[in-house]
């Protein structure tokens, strides 16, 4: 599958918002060294506007960037595997429930958790992995669906007002 110069550089545009979103805004976790952001919202609006390829891609390599300049460079492997299946489950429901519909609001918000509790399960796991003991990854759950739930919803938004404007 060869990637056409627009859809290129559209891909790296969107990993640089995702990259940017993510930093911008970042909330610590109470006892647990990580944060929640924005970046899920951006994360699913690449999805939306390229597909679940491009969309997986800009999410994983955003997301990977975002841990290694935002100083959690140890969680960047993790990241661009978790992102990015985060935006391909996501892309790949909203892909078959679309159908006619360009934006699909029922499908989007399937596809999008679906995605988000595929990220929360994985970020448990890394967790555990990170810090040794799941009581701490635990803390992490809610927090993560938090994020996803606030990204869905900015998203949707985000779409539906520039769906008109955007060249994707």
């Amino acid at each position: 599958m060869r990637m056409d110069t627009q859809k290129l550089a559209l891909t790296s545009l969107m990993t640089a918002l995702i990259l940017a979103v993510t930093i911008a805004i970042r909330i610590p976790i109470p006892l647990t060294q990580g944060y929640i952001h924005l970046g899920d919202a951006m994360v699913y609006l690449g999805v939306i506007f390229l597909g679940r390829r491009n969309g997986s891609i800009a999410a994983g390599l955003g997301s990977a960037l975002a841990d290694v300049l935002g100083g959690f460079a140890v969680w960047a492997p993790w990241s661009l595997v978790i992102k990015s299946g985060m935006a391909f489950i996501a892309g790949s429901i909203m892909h078959r429930t679309e159908a006619d519909h360009k934006f699909d609001i029922p499908g989007k918000i399937i596809g999008m958790a679906a995605g988000g509790l595929f990220m929360t399960a994985c970020y448990f796991a890394a967790e555990t992995v990170m810090y040794g003991n799941p009581a701490v990854a635990l803390i992490g759950i809610p927090w993560n669906v938090a994020q996803f739930a606030v990204g869905t919803a900015i998203s949707l938004m985000l779409s539906a007002a520039v769906k008109e404007r955007v060249i994707w």
